[in-house]
């Protein structure tokens, strides 16, 4: 019987712990896609409690604990960070089974170095400890990523931010780590509330010094904040799907339905749709005209509970996996771009695992000859990021593409205790490789088999992003 989160944790066979400890654990992280705060890291934030660093915006932990009973108010209400804590340590024991107990233990024990059992009975004294430690300053942000040796970040931004955290971080010579912004324009398709549109319209018009009056000018605003997030370090963009978009349309109609949002008109379903599309096209444009990487992320249903929704907002613990057709879609939007030579690298994430081998099959489709795993089936993600989702993400890969051209892990996390996930992933995939040779299914062959993974853990993403 093994040991609980020994050096050999979730390695299951001896290929599988020669290729991570001789390979994979020895190579730094490029975390290219999270919502960690890029002010937090510019001013080295200290915590005042693991509550605050661990438990807040965790909406992963705040669903499991809803599952368990807790109170909203040991959530997200009015109660004590103590309470709080005590309350996640109430569900940690039933949370067996699920990625969070794994999660947690690491981070106890790769941050901490303690290597206790959460529950009731353990809470009150690992409270104490965490938040000894975080008083300290080797426990402020940017300690903590080079803890984890983490050599790049890329965070989430909206294409009107002022970017003045990135640059803070830049122009400090004293700190090693770069961190690079990731353009995400979702708020310039969210048509739906004509009042928040509007509002959104002007923050971009501010930042670009264009007086967004027409289509054209929208497309010229947001392409001035692409060439500033270009001069700022940013090497791709992101965007938020439940269904790819794939209209046909004219330039014309997309100025005409653009018109008609700007007068407070109404517009049908498809014409969203239409101008959706134009945009997101003209977005594609940008990133293969600057060399960018387009991340989609598609099929997330989200704010399904409205009576939560109306209480805590979005990014609650209240989203879910949608299920409506993707393929066609998705098929004719790289199409367009493959056609008129503007397709960009591009990496597709699905919420939803019974797409991974359709994807792999369509992203098949696009690869251009000349540029290595061009077009990706991005790692498990939200619902999918345990050890099931990884395998099945990574089998689907290695069945129908390339896994050694995998560009790999992601935290796509808001805490600074997160890192440990690419540890988790690292073993995840030197055990699935392992088990090949273990089966005779691949040679035993360390050298060959310890590239692949290194490249996996970093050197793929690294080339793929244009960033090191």
């Amino acid at each position: 019987m093994k040991t609980f989160i020994d050096d050999d944790f979730m390695l299951q066979n001896d290929p599988a712990g020669q290729l991570y400890h001789d390979y994979a654990s020895r190579m730094p992280i490029l975390d290219f896609h999270n919502h960690l705060p890029p002010r937090e890291i510019a001013e080295n934030t200290s915590y005042r409690s693991i509550t605050e660093v661990w438990l807040g915006g965790d909406h992963y932990k705040w669903r499991a604990m809803r599952n368990d009973g807790i109170d909203e108010k040991y959530i997200t209400g009015g109660s004590s960070d103590r309470e709080k804590f005590q309350a996640w340590a109430r569900t940690v024991p039933h949370t067996i089974g699920n990625p969070l107990y794994h999660w947690t233990h690491l981070e106890l024990l790769r941050y901490f170095d303690i290597d206790k059992v959460l529950d009731p009975d353990s809470a009150e004294a690992i409270y104490t400890e965490t938040n000894r430690r975080l008083a300290e300053d080797e426990f402020r942000v940017r300690p903590l990523l080079e803890k984890m040796q983490v050599k790049v970040v890329c965070t989430t931004d909206d294409p009107a931010d002022s970017l003045e955290y990135h640059r803070a971080v830049a122009e400090d010579d004293s700190f090693s780590i770069k961190v690079f912004p990731t353009f995400r324009p979702d708020k310039a398709l969210a048509v739906g509330n004509p009042e928040t549109f509007h509002a959104y319209l002007d923050r971009l018009g501010h930042a670009s010094d264009i007086d967004i009056s027409s289509y054209t000018d929208l497309i010229e605003a947001l392409d001035a904040r692409h060439a500033f997030f270009h001069e700022s370090g940013c090497r791709s963009s992101d965007h938020a799907l439940l269904v790819p978009v794939a209209e046909e349309y004219t330039e014309q109609e997309a100025a005409r339905i653009f018109a008609t949002l700007l007068m407070g008109g109404s517009v049908t379903a498809h014409e969203i749709r239409i101008f959706q599309t134009a945009v997101l096209i003209e977005l594609a444009k940008m990133n293969a005209r600057r060399g960018w990487v387009m991340q989609l992320h598609i099929g997330a249903l989200r704010n399904n509970n409205s009576r939560m929704f109306r209480q805590l907002g979005p990014d609650t613990g209240f989203d879910a996996m949608g299920d409506l057709p993707i393929a066609a879609p998705l098929a004719r939007f790289l199409d367009t771009l493959n056609t008129s030579g503007e397709l960009p690298k591009t990496v597709v994430y699905n919420l939803n695992p019974r797409d991974y081998e359709m994807l792999m099959s369509i992203i098949g489709c696009f690869h251009d000859g000349r540029t290595p795993g061009k077009m990706q089936l991005g790692s498990g993600w939200w619902f999918n990021d345990q050890k099931d989702g990884m395998e099945r993400q990574m089998k689907a890969v290695a069945n129908m593409g390339l896994l050694s051209r995998f560009i790999g892990m992601l935290t796509d996390s808001r805490s600074f205790l997160s890192f440990p996930r690419h540890e988790y992933f690292r073993r995840i995939v030197c055990n699935l490789i392992g088990s090949w040779v273990e089966a005779g299914e691949a040679p035993n062959d360390m050298k060959l088999l310890g590239e692949m993974v290194e490249a996996i853990s970093y050197r793929n993403a690294s080339e793929y992003f244009g960033i090191s």
